[in-house]
């Protein structure tokens, strides 16, 4: 069926710091930041209207100017969400394409950030290395640290290497866990296998020639679940995928983007984990078009949205759902 409504939940507030003395050559930083996808209050008839907040990052950054590094403590994006993730007014939080063309997620964590080449002139080059609270669905309580990836001591390790000058932008990072199904006290039943290891491997940029914005990234990897791989399905699931976007700006003011992804889980992976963390989805295709306009603070958008997922439910039937989404939008920053 169709339907209409109003939505203000990517309204977001954040607080940046900077500048505090830490010691010797480092300073002190960091970020505390909000939006308003925590759930509502209540499923009654007004409980729409209250919407409860939701943390999204919380880090402090210590950073020394003179030797370009700078270590990141805390929840924060992990090293496989995009760095040039797509342009959309309708889609923040959740940007076009997550989950059904790319992955990443916020983890408390870890991260070293190098610059390679610092104070030279020319592209800039730059090493992320990070470590993040392991995470998976079930066997426990997922919000007490009883997942299968809380299980010992197995962080998600993760790299990242990116190059970047005026107009463009090159990365390729790369993911690794170890994720124990026993779950933390060892004894949780496993059907399929007693454990496993996440893998992903993700290149993508960006360039901006005069007018033109152009945006992309593909990927590949297994078992991950964890960062909102294979459409947030959980299991030993091979999949690749990614997302292509053009954008074109008219005037100063006026411009238009054209986005499409991709994402392919292996089909007998998915069929084999139904019930063990798959939800039986083996294919997703999304496009949008949006135009878009922005003057000092003040950006209007219309975005034309459709999506094609293809699934099943006992491994033999195929179904395939279409949906299709027109959306006015509004940002104002302050």
């Amino acid at each position: 069926g169709s339907l209409s409504g109003v939505d203000v939940r990517n309204t977001r507030f954040w607080l940046d710091f900077s500048g505090a003395k830490f010691a010797g050559d480092w300073v002190g930083g960091g970020r505390i930041e909000m939006d308003f996808f925590g759930g509502f209050n209540g499923t009654g008839a007004y409980s729409r209207q209250q919407i409860t907040p939701r943390l999204r990052q919380a880090y402090m950054d210590l950073t020394n100017p003179l030797t370009g590094t700078t270590i990141r403590i805390g929840q924060q994006w992990d090293l496989m969400f995009p760095l040039n993730s797509p342009t959309s007014l309708a889609h923040i939080a959740f940007p076009l394409g997550f989950a059904s063309g790319y992955g990443g997620w916020r983890f408390p964590g870890i991260v070293w950030m190098q610059d390679l080449n610092h104070g030279s002139s020319g592209p800039a080059w730059r090493l992320d290395l990070g470590a993040f609270d392991g995470s998976w669905s079930g066997p426990g309580n997922n919000v007490n640290y009883l997942s299968a990836g809380n299980a010992g001591f197995r962080p998600q390790v993760e790299a990242r290497l990116s190059v970047k000058d005026k107009n463009w932008l090159v990365y390729g990072a790369g993911h690794y866990s170890r994720i124990d199904l026993r779950g933390v006290g060892g004894d949780a039943p496993t059907p399929i296998k007693s454990d496993l290891k996440s893998t992903g491997y993700e290149i993508g940029g960006s360039w901006k020639p005069g007018p033109w914005d152009f945006k992309g990234v593909a990927y590949t990897g297994r078992a991950l679940g964890e960062i909102f791989g294979a459409m947030s399905q959980f299991g030993d699931i091979q999949e690749i995928g990614g997302f292509v976007q053009g954008g074109y700006h008219f005037t100063p003011n006026w411009s238009l983007y054209a986005f499409y992804a991709y994402a392919s889980p292996d089909n007998n992976d998915v069929i084999r984990w139904l019930g063990h963390g798959s939800t039986g989805l083996l294919k997703n295709r999304q496009a949008a078009l949006s135009l878009q306009y922005a003057a000092g603070a003040y950006e209007l958008g219309v975005e034309l949205l459709h999506d094609k997922l293809d699934s099943t439910s006992n491994g033999i039937d195929r179904k395939t759902t279409t949906g299709n989404q027109v959306s006015l939008n509004a940002l104002y920053h302050f």
